[in-house]
């Protein structure tokens, strides 16, 4: 598993961030807080889950001063009961709130989607299937989400569209209208994708699937597919192609769908719209 994030790209989102909050304009702490106040804060977890953008946070207060001494407490991945300090950060007080709501922002953000994304894979336990992202992402934070969703147990679909093919249905109504059929769209692909891309396509029906298996696809995703009928194209798809369940998959059914014997279930919701985790700061009481 992939746990790095590009120094770079973190410099630069953790840069924006800062500048989009104002923070080297904070009319308040300027105003309340001396600059050589010095103190410490902790970053806490207000309920429990998955742990996620540490690194992130940690660039935040690197950004805002140089000068702040972060040091985490549990690791990126780690499971955080209510009450856990996650963080201590010590140093200028006014630089630690210059950070606070972007690093916060950041960490609840990612937190979330962990969490989220671990409920999923427990909720497969014991069975092969692997639950996958999709590209349901927020502009500018995919590379973070993604991460958060592999921190969370889970595993990365194609990044963007250059990274793989996938062949949906607006695909198949710009190809009717050429007159061109699965076979045909196929051998395109082939032809035209970068060699050892796997091709991926969407179907909604078990015929669907048989004209594809017959055209040689290397995996089917199964969009919004009753469970019998998954079942069937998993027996069908067997030693000749990868199966991938997707649509309206949530934590009370994703082991029913598991059950069906697919290899992939991707969740756009583990993105799109996992709540927040609820993280906190608190300045200590020992300023000085």
């Amino acid at each position: 598993m992939q746990t790095q994030l590009d120094d770079e790209y973190l410099r630069r989102i953790v840069s924006s961030a800062l500048a989009e909050d104002g923070a080297g304009d904070d009319i308040t702490t300027d105003a309340l807080v001396p600059p050589d106040l010095t103190g410490s804060a902790v970053i806490i977890a207000k309920e429990a889950g998955i742990v996620a953008g540490l690194p992130v946070a940690a660039a935040v207060f690197a950004t805002a001063d140089p000068l702040l001494s972060f040091q985490p407490r549990v690791s990126d991945g780690a499971r955080a009961a209510a009450g856990d300090t996650l963080v201590e950060v010590e140093g200028r007080v006014a630089s630690i709130l210059h950070g606070e709501r972007v690093a916060l922002n950041f960490l609840q953000r990612l937190s979330g989607i962990a969490t989220a994304t671990a409920r999923l894979v427990d909720a497969v336990a014991g069975l092969p299937t692997r639950i996958l992202d999709t590209r349901k992402t927020t502009p500018g934070l995919r590379p973070l989400e993604r991460y958060a969703v592999r921190m969370g147990g889970g595993q990365n679909h194609r990044y963007n569209l250059a990274d793989g093919t996938l062949v949906k249905d607006n695909h198949w109504q710009a190809m009717r209208a050429q007159g061109i059929d699965i076979g045909g769209a196929i051998r395109q692909l082939r032809a035209k994708a970068r060699q050892g891309l796997r091709i991926e396509v969407e179907v909604t029906s078990v015929e669907e699937a048989k004209e594809s298996l017959a055209a040689g696809v290397d995996i089917l995703l199964l969009d919004n597919m009753g469970r019998e009928s998954m079942r069937q194209v998993v027996e069908l798809a067997r030693g000749r192609a990868l199966t991938e369940a997707s649509g309206g998959i949530t934590l009370e059914t994703i082991r029913a769908v598991a059950e069906t014997g697919v290899d992939y279930i991707s969740v756009g919701a583990l993105t799109h719209s996992a709540p927040a985790l609820d993280i906190s700061l608190e300045l200590q009481p020992s300023l000085s």
